[in-house]
This record gives C-alpha cells, structure tokens and sequence, in this order.
C-alpha cells in the first residue's frame, strides 16, 4: 500500500508572559492537564539527557485517545521537537515542534508545528485529522497564554481523603470502574451516561445532586488502569472551576487497602461573587468546593467500603 501523504500545519500565538516561563510550562509534559483543555494525562515514561518517552491520553474531536510520544528538548533554543511513537488511528505518523522565541520586551511567540501522514489518504479521515489537529492546537495555545498569564484563573490547588478498606483491591476498583452503576449505588447521583469505545478509556457525563436539591451536571474523560488507579478530567466543569482532575487510586497499607480520592482544581476569581457572594475570596471557593467535593468522594468511598467488604 503507498505511504500517504505527508500533511503539514503551524498555528502561533503571542503571550505577554517571559519565555523562560513559556518554555518551562511546555517541558513539564506530567502537569499538562492543568494547562491545555484537551490533555487528560500524561506519564513520563523515561528520560535521558535532553530526551523523554512519554505516555500522552487526550482528546480528539471529542474522542478520548492515547498514544506514546518521544521529545527532544533544547532548553537554549526553546525548541520542543515531538514524535508520536505509537499514533491512534486515524493518524499513521505524527510529529512536531514547539518553539518558543522573544518578541520584544515582554512578550514570547510560541509557534506550534504539525507534520502528519493519515492511514488513508480519504478526504473523510484527512479532514477528521486536520480537524482534530486545528482544534486542539488553537486550543492549547490558548490554554498556553492563560496559563502563563493568568488573568483570572486562580492556582490549582490539591487535596485527598483517604478511606481503609477490609476488602479486595479487584471489588473496589470494580465499583469505581463501573461508574455506568452509580445512579443505583449513590444517593447524590440522578443520571450517568458512560461510553467506552476502548478498553479503559471512559467518556462519562453525570448529574449530580447537591444538599440544597439541585442537580449540576458534569461531563469527564476516564483513564482506568486496572485494580490501581482511575485518572479523569472534567471536560465540563462548574461555572466556579476552570479546572478539576481527579485521581481514585488504590494500594496495599499494612495489611488493609488504602483507597484514596484526590482532587486538582482551580477557581474562577470573577464569578465567585456571582457564586458565593460579595466579600467572599479566593481561600473562600476553595473551602466551598474542597467541602463539596470531598463529601461526594467520601460517599462514593463508604459505598465502595461497603460493597467490597461485602464480598469477602
């Protein structure tokens, strides 16, 4: 079969932000889904000097899709070369270059490149990929300049609860895997809809109910790494987040299961007003939404407790 055609693309934006930062937020690949909207997770799989394999899931023309990538970093140049080492279909071959240069004082140009070759040369899968391509370019670049300028979003801010478990590490990860349940398992539940069109990689839109009886809904993107972890992002979130990601993780802890829910999120400071009133702050939304959070987390722990010592 001939080799398709090699495709190429370059999208640019210009930040009021120093290079040096505008650089160092593009080389830490592990925090890039608390910057760009359509990465869910990122693990470094190995680096070597100026070179790194990494583990990338993101979204794609609403897809969730995951693949391996290799970067040559140099930090002189701001130069980011990438190559994906394993494509998603439809993408047969995939690579690029992020570069970073000043533009007077104040000011960086990031350029971002895209050479590609499709697995099929059809105007249909060709028109997905530059698609895809397009989107989540101007998406990350944009994401890019509010990340390193941050005129409104507040800095993500982490917390976990933890619950002890006397049962199997196979019973609770089934209760968190099979979230297509929750609407009969969980009170502050009112509807889930979950897809899956690969193994463990989970597009979840959910209802909730808060104490006061109103429903808020949630879209998420799932990875699921079995009878260990469950990573996701709110591609959806409240109107007082810009940010949540989410982690169920699951370990061994002297003889018993630890089974811990962690949170990343980050406020919208001009809502909070709107939201919580005049006067309330920053510190103020993220007790609001830590407190909110994590009591919906511990009713989702106690009920996977319960069903997994249940079983024993």
């Amino acid at each position: 079969m001939p080799e398709s055609a090699l495709q190429e693309t370059a999208h640019e934006i210009v930040t009021a932000a120093a290079p040096d930062a505008v650089f160092a937020a593009l080389a830490d690949a592990p925090a890039w889904p608390a910057v760009f909207p359509p990465t869910v997770h990122v693990e470094r799989i190995e680096r070597t000097g100026s070179t790194e394999r990494l583990r990338i899931w993101a979204t794609a023309n609403g897809a969730l899709r995951g693949w391996t990538s290799r970067r040559e970093l140099d930090e002189r140049g701001r130069r980011i070369r990438f190559r994906q080492e394993v494509s998603a279909h439809p993408v047969a071959a995939m690579g690029g270059e992020w570069i970073v240069e000043e533009d007077g004082p104040g000011r960086t140009r990031v350029r971002l490149t895209h050479d590609f070759r499709a697995a099929d040369d059809t105007a249909q899968t060709l028109e997905w990929i530059h698609r895809a391509v397009d989107r989540n370019s101007r998406a990350e670049l944009e994401a890019l300049r509010t990340a390193v300028e941050r005129p409104d979003a507040g800095a993500p801010f982490t917390f976990e609860d933890t619950v002890r478990i006397e049962g199997k590490a196979g019973d609770v990860y089934d209760f968190l895997y099979r979230s297509s349940l929750w609407a009969e398992r969980l009170a502050h539940v009112a509807r889930i809809e979950v897809t899956e069109d690969e193994p463990g990689l989970q597009h979840m839109e959910m209802d909730t109910r808060t104490p006061d009886g109103s429903v808020h809904t949630t879209v998420s993107a799932r990875v699921c790494f079995p009878e260990e972890r469950i990573v996701y992002k709110q591609l959806r979130t409240p109107p007082l987040l810009s940010l949540h990601l989410g982690t169920w993780t699951l370990r061994d802890e002297g003889g018993a299961l630890a089974v811990t829910s962690a949170h990343t999120i980050a406020v919208v400071r001009s809502v909070i007003p709107a939201v919580l009133g005049e006067g309330a702050g920053e510190q103020e939304a993220l007790e609001f939404v830590r407190g909110a959070l994590g009591r919906n987390s511990l009713l989702t722990l106690n009920a996977a407790k319960e069903y997994a010592q249940s079983r024993v």
